[in-house]
């Protein structure tokens, strides 16, 4: 049975460029960048191939990308490395949506004692800015706001946000994990002043990332040891991977409009179809402001896991909104945040595409759905007949 990928947000396929880019490293280029002798030092250059790459994604320049190891990483350096500076004067503000790797991370510095604000968002998964324009913003103050959402692909006002963080002199962090690659970035036109990207989302493979760190911004090193990265994260790079980092932003940059409009074309054709053919769905976040590859949709009464299991025996892989994967019976933060009814919010599915997904995939989608929906509400003791 072959795969219908419909996950892209959790993770994307290396593109066979990108694997094709990395052989070399696994073998023939196997020095250390850091060492001294010519062997070492065309390695070297590679990586420095590679960070040109990234930084060209996102409109910055080449000694503003440092390489880790995953968004996660990104984010706890933004955070963890802006208090490390700033020590007990250190305030942050971020939204109540945020990925886990934000979220989760400010509230563990809230019990470290950080002053930490969350804004909430409204029913359309935007944050409330008028509550974001009464929070006291200053030169000690980190603001982190995600420019898009992962479980609905709701896009942030960054632009507004960042420009009203900078004339109130504070500094201002995004997670643009779920945007690189799949709408422009340009920290030129957009003074953001830190970026996390994770290459496993643009057609890269796991395990690295970066943190864009605009020039004259100081934050203390998450990792220290030696040199690498111009002292902000010690380690020798993981050069394989970051040449296929490179190598897929280059892809994601020349190919930009082309994937967005494929992929915005499928998603609307399948978000039409399933919200006239199964009664009782409702669409989660902005219909507007979204990312071109990402609908989340909730069909009222019937559990998201349920959906997905059943999907998955149609060889279907998508995602649910619900955090009941992993073992809690709530519905996920995002959707609670919303005030997602309960009985749409613990049905949510996210259907997440790419530039590899079919219009014969998403047909098959469309013929399967309908009868996966009615089958499970007729379990449901809460629909009436």
């Amino acid at each position: 049975m072959k795969t219908i990928y419909l996950d892209n947000n959790a993770t994307t396929m290396v593109a066979p460029e990108v694997v094709e880019a990395m052989q070399p490293f696994f073998g023939e280029y196997y020095g250390n960048p850091s060492s001294i002798h010519k062997f070492g030092g065309s390695v070297h250059k590679h990586l420095d191939t590679a960070r040109e790459q990234v930084a060209s994604l996102c409109n910055a320049s080449p000694s503003e990308i440092f390489f880790t190891s995953c968004g996660s990483e990104s984010d706890n350096q933004a955070l963890k490395g802006f208090v490390r500076s700033r020590k007990s004067r250190a305030r942050i503000i971020t939204s109540t949506v945020e990925h886990p790797a934000v979220l989760n991370t400010c509230r563990a510095l809230r019990e470290d004692g950080v002053a930490v604000s969350e804004i909430p968002v409204n029913e359309y998964g935007m944050p409330d800015m008028d509550a974001f324009y009464q929070a006291d913003i200053d030169s000690d103050t980190l603001v982190s706001f995600m420019w898009a959402n992962n479980e609905t692909g709701v896009m942030f006002p960054i632009r507004e946000i960042s420009e009203y963080v900078k004339s109130k002199g504070g500094m201002f962090h995004t997670d643009a994990v779920q945007a690189a690659g799949k709408i422009p970035l340009d920290v030129q036109e957009v003074p953001v002043d830190i970026l996390a990207i994770s290459g496993h989302k643009l057609h890269a493979p796991k395990g690295v990332g970066i943190i864009y760190i605009r020039d004259g911004i100081s934050l203390e090193p998450l990792i220290t040891g030696g040199h690498q990265e111009s002292g902000m994260r010690a380690g020798t790079e993981n050069v394989p991977y970051i040449i296929g980092l490179g190598k897929a932003c280059e892809l994601a940059k020349n190919s930009l409009d082309r994937d967005a409009g494929h992929e915005r074309m499928l998603r609307d054709k399948l978000e039409k179809a399933l919200l006239k053919k199964c009664p009782g769905a409702k669409l989660n976040g902005d219909p507007g402001k979204r990312l071109p590859n990402t609908t989340n949709i909730s069909f009222e009464f019937i559990e998201g896991e349920a959906v997905l299991l059943l999907l998955d025996e149609h060889g279907i892989s998508a995602s649910s909104g619900s955090a009941c994967t992993t073992g809690s019976l709530e519905p996920s933060h995002v959707m609670r945040a919303m005030g997602i009814p309960y009985t749409f919010a613990h049905s949510s599915i996210r259907f997440s595409l790419s530039r590899y997904t079919t219009e014969q995939e998403i047909d098959t989608v469309i013929e399967v759905m309908p009868p996966i929906v009615k089958r499970l509400r007729g379990l449901s003791p809460f629909v009436k007949e």
